[in-house]
């Protein structure tokens, strides 16, 4: 959540654990994780945060709900994902992905990673890549802009990185028009599947953004004018 990050970031410690309590209402476990971080002794003193009381035992409390949450959120969604082809989930908040994505294959590697997470989520694809494999990147969704790829390990193995932008596709290219144009009329045809989680009235915006940034999301959010 980008509003809590910059609110962090700026020391307003009690709007951002407010923020974060919301969202861990929703059941979001990584916003349960850093309400308790503002009730954190150490954490405090590590942002040097000013006139804000650290409290140990619902520091441990909120960390403790994290935990359960995490388990079930991510359990929960990797079923329903089965429902829609999905073979083999990894829940990343209980296992190294990289590490999984080597058990699973035994030990070779994925052949094709299409990674929009970016930073240290992009590392670890490069990471578990089977030799001659090929990572797509496309997003930042994790915003870390601070990781520098390393890259040494691809030459010898033969593996390719290689970016893409729709964006971009879309203003120099006529590629992506008759591709998004077969997307639209399969999914009227209903050969494609929509998912639609949630629908709000136009009026209650705000309570659709809050529900898209708890992460409870399962398909898409629509706002009904």
């Amino acid at each position: 959540m980008k509003r809590g990050e910059d609110m962090l970031a700026r020391g307003d410690i009690l709007a951002a654990r407010l923020l974060y309590e919301r969202a861990a209402s929703s059941h979001y476990a990584p916003a349960a994780t850093i309400v308790g971080k503002t009730y954190d002794p150490i954490f405090l003193a590590d942002i040097c945060a000013a006139g804000v009381k650290g409290e140990p035992t619902l520091a441990a409390s909120w960390y403790q709900r994290a935990i359960v949450l995490g388990d079930e959120e991510a359990r929960e969604r990797l079923g329903r994902l089965k429902e829609y082809g999905l073979d083999h989930g990894i829940n990343y908040a209980e296992t190294e992905f990289g590490e999984a994505v080597r058990t699973l294959t035994g030990g070779k590697g994925a052949d094709l990673i299409v990674d929009g997470v970016g930073g240290a989520t992009l590392q670890s694809s490069l990471g578990c890549l089977a030799y001659r494999g090929r990572v797509i990147t496309f997003g930042n969704a994790g915003r870390d802009m601070t990781t520098n790829l390393d890259i040494a390990s691809m030459r010898g193995n033969n593996q390719t990185l290689v970016g893409y932008f729709l964006g971009a596709e879309l203003f120099l290219t006529p590629r992506p028009r008759p591709m998004i144009a077969q997307l639209l009329d399969d999914v009227a045809a209903g050969k494609l599947k929509v998912v639609v989680d949630k629908e709000f009235p136009l009026e209650k915006a705000a309570d659709a953004h809050a529900y898209i940034e708890s992460r409870q999301a399962f398909g898409r959010v629509v706002l009904i004018p």
